[in-house]
């Protein structure tokens, strides 16, 4: 009887976050650093790669939670450069998943129907020739698609990827390609991951799950240039709920309020300055006309 109580609240109040949500303005990109597999597994005393296939469960379920808020494009940090250093077992068990998730991709009906394309960012020479093939075919299943843009960071360092635009950046120069005066902001998001595409757009809202609140070289360029919204949470990855999107979204809707507010005061305050000034300078002309009659 209570987990019937429950269920019907905990769906009641997804029912009212949506509501809220789809109400005002949904973030155009939202990022994840998807963090606390490895600790869910733990907690339940299991093998890491329980963790790490559960994980991939909750991926699945936010891909679709993302597509029906209205979100266009949306990227999860399967695999950093700093997971390397982990242990070769886990890191093959990892890449098999992933490779597994997307030979599915290829052939489940939903990535069709939402003219899904999927992108890979980061240095994939870095990871078996396996996962290197199943990249390639997810990426050129979904080529030609426009609905809805997923993301997925592997192998992947927000300062590698940096540099490595730089490094692209300064052999043009050299040879010839480019001049140093036409490098913008514009240029170096053009030369970012992924290469020899067009690279993800600014970031609107960073997602973070297991507790900590940092962003641990995700999207540095993208996330930290645009002064993006960012949500901590403590559930795991495993257990993260759809309510727990929505209340992000939600964050990021309330940060855009304020910026709107202040931006409003902001304006009204310069008006009533100008006004000010304007009073002040007629009063002034005025003293001084009628002190010379």
């Amino acid at each position: 009887m209570l987990k019937f109580i429950w269920h019907t609240l905990y769906k009641g109040y997804e029912r009212l976050l949506t509501q809220e949500v789809v109400s005002g303005t949904v973030p155009r990109h939202v990022a994840v650093i998807m963090d606390g597999n490895r600790r869910y597994a733990g907690r339940m005393k299991k093998a890491t790669n329980f963790g790490h296939s559960r994980g991939a469960d909750t991926t699945e379920k936010v891909i679709d939670w993302s597509w029906e808020a209205g979100i266009e494009h949306l990227t999860i940090y399967a695999f950093s450069t700093e997971n390397f250093k982990r242990s070769e077992e886990e890191n093959e068990a990892l890449f098999d998943l992933i490779g597994l998730k997307f030979d599915e991709m290829c052939e489940d009906e939903r990535t069709h129907k939402r003219r899904m394309k999927v992108r890979i960012i980061g240095d994939i020479s870095k990871v078996p020739a396996s996962l290197q093939e199943s990249i390639e075919k997810v990426e050129r299943v979904t080529r030609d698609y426009d609905g809805f843009n997923l993301n997925v960071a592997i192998a992947y360092g927000g300062r590698q990827d940096i540099i490595q635009a730089v490094q692209e950046i300064a052999n043009k120069v050299v040879k010839g390609k480019l001049a140093l005066d036409e490098i913008t902001e514009s240029t170096i998001s053009e030369h970012l991951y992924p290469a020899g595409g067009i690279s993800v757009p600014n970031v609107d809202l960073i997602i973070r799950t297991g507790g900590d609140t940092r962003v641990s070289n995700f999207l540095s360029w993208q996330a930290n240039g645009n002064e993006c919204a960012a949500y901590f949470c403590a559930p795991f990855w495993p257990e993260f709920r759809k309510i727990d999107l929505l209340r992000s979204i939600r964050v990021y809707q309330s940060r855009m309020t304020a910026h709107h507010q202040n931006d409003m005061h902001r304006a009204a305050n310069f008006i009533s300055a100008i006004g000010k000034v304007e009073v002040d300078g007629v009063l002034n002309r005025s003293k001084l006309i009628f002190n010379t009659r």
